[in-house]
């Protein structure tokens, strides 16, 4: 073995690397994918492509040309421009042809790049002094850029594994012309330079942070591709629509307005339009909010400043709108609300215990201090 080192001393070396600057523990890194066919036989896991994951929210395939034996968690050597990159193997097998479908690339027509080689020491050793370089260059970019006067925030650097490439990853509400930017950290860093710009909600999943739910942010855990989040999702689930509430720590409305969004839309088919109003002997009742699940709706006869609600079922609103359409009129609206809505429950606290095992830590005068006391008194 090269450097003097045998296999198994090598072995542990890549591998206690990788879990240090990766974390491949299951679910411990939000790129991590489970392989639910991995326990087929090998005989039918014949597929050369392999998924390899890099740093954040880099992901890519890669063709195993050397036939090479990879298992999930191995660090990879592989091809990049220019250079090599190194990486870390998330899926092989039958699997990755699923992936591949997921994220819509031809199998047939993509060139992939190749994997060269499982990582040797020395590319573990040149990997980690990449990355440790990656929080001082990027403070150091931030500076530069501040110094040209450019309206950008580069929030994040990935140094390429052999040391030769980095990628700034910025964000910015305008085009920003960054050719000056990119000669002068070529000239200083001695490296080829990449420029990537990215959305408020990358840049959130790339920090990291806690959401007002008490949580790790689902962007930096598990969000792998964003959808677009609008107002609508909101109003459709009867939510608020206060900015400080529905944002989120990038700035933008929160991704989780859209995880129960279609299970409201579904319960909501046969609502009639709230925009209606509802006709009666003593004038026109307003819709003022909805409880979905329940079926529930609520009717006020001020429309700005409700007052006196009356609750009703979603059929009885429709049975009454379609009165209103045959020019009939309700001649008074009953409350269906007690009936509707389980009562509420007082639960008592009952102490199934002594109650003195609660005070039984507390500082209790001792039997000597009592009788002392005792006697004083008594003098």
């Amino acid at each position: 073995m090269t450097n003097g080192c045998n296999g198994r001393g090598c072995h542990k070396l890549i591998k206690d690397a990788a879990d240090s600057v990766t974390c491949l523990d299951m679910g411990g890194n939000k790129l991590d994918t489970y392989n639910w066919l991995g326990n087929i036989p090998e005989v039918l896991q014949e597929c050369d492509i392999v998924e390899i994951r890099f740093k954040n929210t880099r992901k890519g395939f890669f063709r195993n040309v050397n036939e090479l034996k990879l298992n999930r968690g191995d660090v990879v050597a592989v091809e990049a421009s220019p250079g090599h990159d190194i990486g870390i193997v998330t899926l092989v097998g039958p699997i990755v042809k699923i992936q591949l479908k997921r994220n819509n690339i031809s199998l047939e027509d993509t060139e992939f790049r190749k994997i060269y080689r499982k990582a040797k020491p020395a590319d573990i050793d040149k990997w980690n002094e990449s990355m440790a370089l990656e929080f001082a260059t990027m403070i150091k970019s931030r500076k530069i850029a501040t110094d040209l006067k450019l309206e950008m925030k580069i929030g994040d650097v990935e140094y390429q594994g052999d040391g030769t490439k980095a990628i700034f990853y910025y964000i910015a509400d305008d085009r920003v012309d960054f050719r000056e930017l990119i000669k002068v950290l070529a000239d200083q860093l001695k490296i080829r330079i990449e420029m990537k710009q990215i959305g408020a909600r990358q840049e959130a999943g790339r920090i990291g942070g806690i959401g007002s739910c008490g949580r790790e942010l689902c962007c930096s855990t598990w969000i792998t591709s964003f959808v677009s989040v609008t107002t609508n999702s909101a109003r459709y689930q009867e939510v608020s629509l206060n900015p400080q509430k529905l944002a989120g720590q990038c700035g933008k409305l929160k991704c989780c307005l859209n995880y129960e969004l279609s299970s409201y839309l579904d319960a909501q088919k046969d609502f009639p339009n709230t925009s209606i109003p509802l006709e009666t002997e003593q004038g026109q009742v307003f819709h003022q909010k909805t409880d979905v699940f329940k079926r529930l709706m609520w009717y006020s006869s001020r429309k700005d400043a409700p007052s006196e609600i009356i609750c009703l079922s979603v059929d009885k609103v429709r049975e009454i709108i379609a009165m209103n359409k045959r020019g009939e009129k309700v001649n008074k609206l009953e409350s269906v609300e007690s009936s509707n809505i389980a009562p509420i429950i007082d639960y008592q606290y009952q102490n199934a215990v002594d109650e003195k095992i609660l005070t039984r830590f507390e500082d209790k005068p001792s039997q000597k201090s009592q009788n002392k006391h005792r006697h004083k008194h008594h003098r």
